[in-house]
Order: structure tokens, then C-alpha cells, then sequence
């Protein structure tokens, strides 16, 4: 991991990961910007903190 983190180019991915939370607070269709983002080596781990940036994340409601 560490080696490709060091091979890519930090700014692409962060343009690609910027471009990704934009589509995903419009209406866009997702799947070409993660495309994008693993073209130029984004981990999946990065794919999933840009979505989880405008989603958030589902936390099951406890039934006691």
C-alpha cells in the first residue's frame, strides 16, 4: 500500500475524489467517478470516505 500510495499522484486522486462528491450530492450517475477515482489508484477505502462524506452512514435503530 504503501508503495502505491507513494507511485500515484496524490493531487489526480484528490481531484477524482473531489469530482466524486460532487456527483454524489447531484443526481449523477456514480459509477464513471468511481471509475475515474480507480483509474488513477484511489483505494477502495478513499472511494468509500468521499460517499460516506455526503451520505453518511446507516446506523440500525436498536429495538429493546
Amino acid at each position: 500500500m504503501k508503495k502505491l500510495r507513494a507511485d500515484r499522484s496524490q493531487a489526480q486522486v484528490d481531484r477524482r475524489l473531489s469530482s466524486l462528491r460532487a456527483a454524489a450530492k447531484g443526481k449523477d450517475n456514480l459509477m464513471p467517478f468511481i471509475y475515474d477515482a480507480v483509474k488513477c489508484y484511489a483505494t477502495l477505502g478513499e472511494i468509500c470516505d468521499a460517499l460516506r462524506d455526503v451520505f453518511g452512514t446507516y446506523e440500525e435503530v436498536a429495538i429493546t
